[in-house]
């Protein structure tokens, strides 16, 4: 994460993720634990997209001025271990968009074929134990779901300035 103070009105939190592929799906869990809870404030819209990239394009298009991306993260550390990363246009490279599946590099690294642009945006990963068929969490992925949550919180409150958070009539869910 930069040191410089980034702040956004409107954040988007997105679960991204297969939930039938393991720890895959630890995306979708994470939100779907951050939905139930008490906290976010009305500027943040948590939102599980699973597998559907069209839909997590589109609602970008929607003028959200940062994005938590919450994702299984293969680029390394142990399984289980929660990383935060504040991801650029630079380090998206290119993708080859599927409109039917979710390749978060390549629906972001498109969003300009789109009319959108890359808000502010961070992910919060985690390294998988595991991704094949199955539904459910390993327990070590499953024990880092907490900290996820509290890494998304603590991103939420950063971004969303403190001023807002007081004055800010609720957004559409």
């Amino acid at each position: 994460m930069t040191q410089e103070q980034d702040t956004a009105a409107r954040v988007l939190v997105a679960g991204i993720g297969n939930l039938f592929l393991g720890d895959d799906g630890f995306g979708p869990e994470v939100v779907r634990r951050l939905a139930r809870a008490e906290g976010m404030p009305p500027q943040a819209r948590v939102v599980d997209y699973g597998i559907r990239g069209m839909h997590l394009a589109y609602d970008l298009l929607d003028g959200y001025d940062a994005l938590v991306l919450v994702d299984a993260y293969p680029g390394g550390g142990a399984p289980g271990e929660v990383t935060v990363l504040r991801i650029g246009a630079e380090d998206l490279g290119t993708g080859e968009f599927d409109a039917h599946g979710m390749n978060p590099v390549a629906v972001l690294a498109n969003l300009d074929q789109l009319g959108g642009t890359l808000p502010l945006t961070y992910l919060v990963g985690c390294p998988p134990a595991g991704v094949e068929e199955g539904i459910g969490l390993s327990e070590t992925v499953d024990k880092a779901v907490p900290e996820a949550i509290q890494a998304v919180h603590t991103l939420v409150r950063q971004l969303v300035p403190a001023a807002s958070l007081n004055s800010a009539e609720p957004r559409r869910p």
